[in-house]
């Protein structure tokens, strides 16, 4: 099918299935332009529990659609590509959580929703990069486990100097992939331009920046900023958006590297068949569900 015809039996398929799709900022543009809502892990996740639609059809990677079927056991969720996984999400070990539970009587271990529903469901609260910071520092707790993510841990605690942080060793390769050189000459090339970076980058990426923020944090600097120029330290999916938003102004990607493979397996091709065929439907069990739920519903209590 051409993308004209692939684009309008989407249109056709929400309406017969009662459908809606959700749309990570970091798919194809051609997916985002079909999405009902686009948006970043926390939109996403707070919207999902508002929807009224029978079918989610998530744009996104596995954990996402796991999220959204925990919040919404009594939906059918689809997945347009069932192997489009975040290998940061599988970053942590279960058996060193629990030994950390032991040696710290004080212990909140905050998962990044970057995170399996197994991790999820040895965690006291999600969190996701434009709310980990209002959450930690709501915490009672002194001790910080942060999972999976190391480079959002580290720079959350950077701001919360008075609680103690355990870091896990995970990361996004897509952020982790940045150089601090790479991202000089694009700065040298580009000198009036502003460096926005997300928190998943490594501390001396975040040195460089001019804002630091979630991609629909980025999104909103760059809208309300007089600067017309900016160089983007994130996943180039969120380039859409800008441009959208912005087009008026000049973004330029701080690397070569900022491409998540898993989000672009998702096509328009892909949701017609799964809206058709109800393949790739999300299933967690009720243990797991109602594991999960507890710090992925705390997450959303404590960022209200």
């Amino acid at each position: 099918m051409e993308m004209n015809d692939l684009q309008a039996r989407i249109e056709q398929l929400k309406k017969e299935t009662n459908a809606v799709i959700l749309a990570h900022y970091y798919v194809r543009d051609e997916v985002q332009q079909v999405a009902d809502y686009i948006g970043d892990s926390f939109y996403l996740s707070k919207l999902a529990t508002d929807i009224e639609a029978d079918t989610i059809v998530f744009c996104g990677v596995s954990f996402m659609g796991e999220s959204a079927k925990i919040l919404n056991p009594r939906k059918r969720v689809l997945m347009p590509d069932a192997s489009a996984d975040c290998p940061m999400a599988h970053m942590a070990d279960i058996k060193r959580i629990n030994q950390l539970r032991e040696e710290y009587e004080d212990l909140a271990v905050v998962c990044y929703i970057n995170s399996t529903a197994e991790l999820k469901c040895c965690s006291d609260v999600c969190v996701t990069s434009s709310n980990a910071l209002k959450i930690v520092r709501t915490l009672p707790n002194e001790n910080i486990l942060f999972i999976p993510d190391e480079n959002l841990g580290r720079y959350i605690a950077g701001q919360v100097p008075e609680k103690n942080f355990i870091f896990n060793d995970g990361f996004c390769h897509v952020h982790a992939g940045l150089s601090a050189d790479g991202v000089k000459a694009v700065k040298s090339a580009h000198p009036r331009a502003k460096f926005l970076a997300h928190p998943e980058c490594k501390p001396d990426i975040l040195a460089l920046a001019d804002f630091i923020g979630s991609t629909s944090e980025i999104i909103d600097f760059a809208g309300r900023d007089e600067a017309g120029e900016y160089i983007i330290g994130t996943e180039l999916g969120v380039l859409y958006e800008l441009r959208a938003k912005c087009p008026d102004k000049k973004f330029y990607p701080a690397g070569d590297s900022l491409r998540c493979q898993d989000m672009k397996t998702i096509t328009l091709e892909k949701i017609v068949h799964v809206m058709e065929t109800g393949e790739n439907e999300v299933h967690v069990s009720d243990a797991l569900r109602s594991q999960a739920n507890t710090p992925l519903t705390r997450m959303l209590q404590l960022a209200h």
